[in-house]
């Protein structure tokens, strides 16, 4: 499944906190949009080849992550932030505007994945 590039309106974040207790990281951008985004779907939507498939194919949803974790985060460049998780996971670039577009869009793309998760026999945890 080709997904579009998330489109760059310009705006920046001025705030990103990550919640260890709730397991949510936390946006607020310099137009006043707030949102925040569940580690799992940090996870699942992560915009590597290993979620998004390499050449075509479109690859079984992942799983096992409603448990994952925040291992830590870093910048890459001024664009985007490299998320390590507790299973391993470190390849993929989080730009601020998919960033922005996964707290916009975070119920819908969870129930995506859900729907995902059931049609193909998979588990969550």
């Amino acid at each position: 499944m080709l997904r579009k590039r998330p489109k760059d309106d310009g705006s920046w974040p001025v705030e990103i906190r990550f919640n260890k207790e709730k397991a949510l990281l936390k946006l607020v951008f310099d137009d006043g949009f707030k949102g925040e985004i569940p580690y799992e779907l940090l996870r699942i939507e992560s915009p590597s080849a290993e979620t998004r498939g390499h050449g075509g194919e479109t690859p079984l949803p992942p799983v096992g992550k409603k448990n994952v974790s925040v291992i830590s985060a870093d910048p890459v460049g001024r664009y985007a932030l490299r998320i390590n998780f507790s299973d391993g996971h470190n390849t993929g670039l989080y730009s601020w505007p998919y960033l922005r577009e996964l707290a916009a869009d975070q119920k819908n793309r969870m129930k995506a994945y859900e729907k995902r998760m059931k049609e193909a026999g998979l588990s969550r945890t």
